[in-house]
């Protein structure tokens, strides 16, 4: 093992991965904003209509910001290559599918906001309450998008930094927006819940127009705006699609899995429902971090693979499992020690709430290595371009396994809630193991592979991109 390459690929994706995470934090806390603004403001019956409205508008945009993943590590590739011409060529392609799965996922988060009866929720008030709510947050979708995708070019050009500071600003701006627009200040009305999305939409705005105009203002990234060669600017559409869109679906099926215990837990009660929503916007907050981790370390394997260095490929992935394991493990001593006073942070109400939350966050802090190593995992099979095994992997997973086990333990066994969240465990650990796997064993034989002379796809001795 060469330590001094070792201490240089941690210093390296730790610097690169602290921006992204800080980046990452903000977008998820604008949700933990949302949940616990509602939740003092308006109760417990609005914090299971939020907590609904958002999970499945989240779900919704889960695929294209899951596509759109990849502009970063394309990005990656092409620096790997001095590719000027293909990382323009991304850029630009990445808006265009930005704009056209924007408008896609906006229009079914509307469709389902309208049909939202068919999920047969206990609590009519909070079906009720969540349609107008999801009807502001699909709106938000072509924003979220847009800015996702100038945030993987900047990612790409290690330029993390952008996304941060834009994200940071668009934290305060929501929380400013929730107080404003839920109980209403002076001429500005009150929303009550809805004043929560319309907060989101908002800060998802500022968002995209502060990161489209530092492309165009920065002269580092303006750079690729003027190269005028660029051609098959169709086809690099196509191939984000054809390769990010695969990668979305495994985001998906977690996100979905995820989703639909909330429905599942719909049809326990309300009580349940809006504790659920408390635990697992924690459990996201530190999900959405680690996705931070991963995201740095499959820049890093992006760059490694434009250069065919496999070397370097493994020695990243060694680096990331270790990052991302003490990182989780840390959320969960915090988690396991100090879960009531977490709750606390969100509702004070001493009942039934409270208490079910606080034994969910224990069942968080169980799946926090599983979950951090298998988005790492995950992240690093998309820069070799090998998606469509590790989707299924996922489908296995979370829906062969993880919610199929999350029906059993909390019904015919009876464990209520807390079965819901066991099955969702076994759903986690199963996708982190195969997907662990099937990095390493696809590093390890493709070492011996001649490196191509162009950024098309090609070939992994042991699974492609269209395995």
């Amino acid at each position: 093992m060469n330590k001094i390459a070792y201490k240089l690929e941690f210093k390296e994706t730790i610097r690169l991965a602290v921006p992204i995470v800080i980046a990452q934090l903000g977008v998820i806390l604008m949700g933990v904003t949302d949940t616990m603004m509602v939740g003092r403001l308006l109760g417990p019956v609005p914090l299971g209509a939020a907590g609904l409205g958002n999970s499945l508008a989240f779900l919704v945009m889960s695929i294209g910001l899951g596509a759109l993943s990849v502009v970063s590590t394309f990005v990656a590739q092409a620096r790997g290559q001095n590719n000027d011409a293909a990382i323009s060529r991304t850029f630009r392609a990445g808006l265009y599918v930005a704009v056209l799965l924007g408008v896609l996922f906006a229009a079914l988060t509307i469709l389902l906001a309208y049909n939202l009866d068919i999920f047969q929720l206990k609590s009519v008030q909070i079906t009720q309450s969540a349609k107008s709510f999801m009807v502001i947050m699909g709106v938000s979708a072509v924003p979220l998008l847009l800015f996702s995708a100038g945030r993987q070019f900047c990612e790409g050009l290690k330029l993390p930094r952008v996304a941060m500071f834009i994200t940071l600003g668009a934290l305060l701006m929501n929380l400013a927006g929730n107080w404003l627009f839920i109980k209403g200040f002076g001429v500005i009305p009150a929303f009550g819940l809805n004043g929560s999305a319309l907060a989101t939409l908002v800060s998802r705005v500022f968002m995209c127009a502060a990161m489209l105009g530092y492309i165009w203002a920065n002269k580092r990234t303006n750079y690729y705006l003027k190269i005028t060669n660029v051609k098959n600017l169709r086809a690099e559409v196509v191939r984000i699609l054809r390769i990010g869109l695969p990668g979305g679906f495994s985001f998906f099926f977690e996100i979905a899995a995820f989703t639909l215990a909330v429905v599942m837990i719909g049809w326990l009660g309300e009580a349940q429902l809006a504790a659920h929503q408390i635990a697992i916007n924690m459990a996201s907050t530190t999900y959405m971090m680690a996705t931070g981790i991963a995201a740095a370390g499959a820049i890093r394997v992006g760059y490694g693979y434009g250069q065919r260095d496999y070397a370097a490929i493994l020695r990243t992935g060694n680096v990331l499992m270790l990052l991302v394991v003490g990182f989780m493990a840390l959320w969960c001593v915090l988690f396991v020690t100090s879960n009531h006073w977490l709750v606390s942070l969100y509702i004070q109400d001493k009942g039934s709430v409270a208490s079910i939350a606080a034994s969910l966050v224990l069942m968080a802090a169980v799946f926090q290595l599983s979950d951090g190593i298998q988005v790492a995992a995950l992240g690093m099979l998309r820069s070799l371009n090998d998606v469509n095994v590790p989707t299924w992997i996922t489908l296995f997973a979370y829906w062969g396994v993880g919610l199929p086990m999350s029906y059993v333990f909390a019904f015919p066994l009876g464990m209520d809630v807390v079965g819901v969240w066991v099955g969702l465990s076994l759903g986690l650990t199963i996708s982190a193991i195969l997907l662990t796997y099937r990095f390493y064993r696809l590093v390890k034989t493709s070492k011996n592979q001649p490196a191509p002379a162009t950024m098309e796809v090609v070939e992994l001795h042991g699974g492609s991109a269209n395995s």
